[in-house]
Parts: structure tokens; sequence; C-alpha cells
């Protein structure tokens, strides 16, 4: 015998694929796949604040979109179902946290003028609303006020 038809047996018998090979092993095509339990098919709930600090906002805009809640409804700020905060007045958002009451409470409020702070201090500075409505002639007067001193 040749040595190259030793080498041509011996290649014979190492192939798994041939029918005089020495065990045919048969693989796979496929890699396993396994299973997930979760597959994460779910999108997401788009939640999270919508409206931020000092954005003039309307009645019905929703400011914070949530799961329980984080925010807590403020001054003429509602609470619905799912416990989302939307707005009932026009106005500019504010965030706030009330000194001496429960330690990390967030509150979320409408105050009718970009500068003002939250929580308002009504008995010095009286209320900005009466029954959800706006002072129209208190308004008026401090325009009118404002005018006055930019002309002079």
């Amino acid at each position: 015998m040749s040595l190259q038809s030793l080498w041509r047996c011996a290649d014979i018998l190492r192939n798994p694929f041939s029918p005089a090979g020495l065990g045919s092993v048969r693989t796979a095509t496929k890699r396993a796949g396994g299973t997930v339990s979760n597959h994460g098919g779910s999108p997401g709930k788009r939640l999270g604040v919508k409206k931020f600090s000092d954005e003039y906002v309307i009645p019905g805009n929703i400011l914070v979109r949530q799961r329980g809640s984080v925010f807590h409804p403020g001054q003429h700020v509602k609470m619905g179902r799912d416990h989302t905060l939307y707005a009932t007045v026009p106005g500019f958002v504010r965030f706030y946290k009330v000194p001496g009451a429960r330690k990390d409470r967030k509150f979320v409020g409408i105050v009718l003028n970009r500068g003002e702070k939250l929580p308002r201090d009504e008995t010095n500075l009286g209320r900005s609303r009466h029954f959800g409505l706006v002072d129209i002639n208190a308004f008026n007067k401090a325009e009118e006020a404002a005018r006055a001193a930019a002309s002079s």
C-alpha cells in the first residue's frame, strides 16, 4: 500500500459525514434559541414631567404623568384617576416643597405671574384668584403702574 492510499483511507474514516465513517455525527443547522420569560414586548408609557417650571399652561394641560403620587397637586392643579397632574387655570408652572410639612413631598402649582413663589403667603399677599377667576381690576392697575413707572 502506498502512502497516498493510506492517507485517503484515514480521511474517509475521520470524516463524520462519510457512510464508512466511524460514527456519523449530525450537527445542528440552527443554534439553540432558548426561552425568555418576558420578551420586553410592551411599549414605554411616556411617563414624566411634561411642563417644566416657568412654562405657561392653559386649563387642561398635562403637567406630570406618573405612576403613584411622586408629585402632589398644589395650587390650581388637580390629580386624575391615573395620578396624572393637570392645570385647572391659566398661568405658570411652579414646583415646590412646603416647609414644615412632610419631608420629601413635592408639589406642583400654578401661579398667575412668572416670578411668583409657592406656597403663596395669602395673609400678607392676599389671594391671587377668587373662585378660579383672575382679579382683572388689580391686574389692570398693576399694568398701569408699571407703564407709569416705565414712562417717567
